[in-house]
């Protein structure tokens, strides 16, 4: 009998996180997804530095994408573009379950799944310049501005991302609050080594890659907005 997989993030200690770990229901096919297909697609932050050529036997644009929810868009695009190679991290169990779920039943083999700190992952498991995409959609704003320094969009996070990304790779974030989005763009208009690929403050349309969530398609309807930053690492 396999062994059982531990539904638990993992994570070093430290004193201030992004995210706080939700509670959440989770369905019979997600947690059986873990024993039946955890060691196909996930990966361990203490696994040492990630290996694309042994992860996936190639050598392709390597995308990387932070905070996935419950997966469907990362599932989408990995889909969608099979010539590209996809990491997600995410440190919710139930979304980690149904993407790795979906995967398996799709058959996705450019997929795979890091249950951990973000900033821990890319620290310890990426080399530099090795991924050319980052994506980070619709994080928590972190309304309060007491709680502010808990938002993972900072000038230091940014710069542990720009040394990841090789140059010309591309950081696209998205959020549906205008004043994150702000937030974000004042971020990334002082960031050394990146250049907005739209003019200056200017956010950009929302990329052919990037789906809709349905929660996205109801907020429109609602009218409200969501707001692409796209920029380039150029040096």
């Amino acid at each position: 009998m396999s062994e059982t997989f531990e539904m638990k993030p993992e994570y070093k200690n430290k004193p201030i996180r992004s995210y706080v770990i939700r509670g959440g229901r989770m369905t019979d096919g997600q947690k059986n997804a873990f024993d039946r297909v955890w060691a196909t697609y996930g990966l361990s932050l203490f696994g040492g530095t990630f290996d694309q050529q042994a992860v996936f036997g190639r050598q392709a644009p390597l995308v990387v994408e932070v905070g996935f929810g419950m997966g469907d868009s990362l599932f989408d695009m990995a889909q969608a573009q099979p010539e590209q190679d996809f990491v997600g991290i995410e440190v919710h169990p139930p979304g980690v379950g149904r993407l790795i779920n979906n995967a398996e039943k799709a058959g996705l083999t450019n997929l795979r799944v890091y249950m951990a700190d973000a900033v821990d992952v890319l620290e310890d498991c990426f080399a530099d310049q090795s991924i050319q995409r980052f994506q980070l959609y619709f994080p928590d704003p972190w309304h309060k501005k007491k709680h502010n320094k808990r938002r993972i969009v900072q000038a230091e996070f940014m710069q542990l991302i720009r040394s990841k990304l090789a140059i010309g790779g591309v950081s696209h974030m998205a959020t549906d609050w205008q004043p994150y989005a702000v937030y974000m763009m004042e971020v990334m208009s002082v960031a050394e080594g990146f250049a907005n690929q739209q003019k200056d403050y200017c956010f950009a349309a929302r990329p052919d890659y990037r789906p809709l969530t349905k929660f996205e398609k109801r907020g429109e309807r609602l009218g409200h907005g969501v707001w692409d930053l796209l920029f380039t690492r150029e040096s």
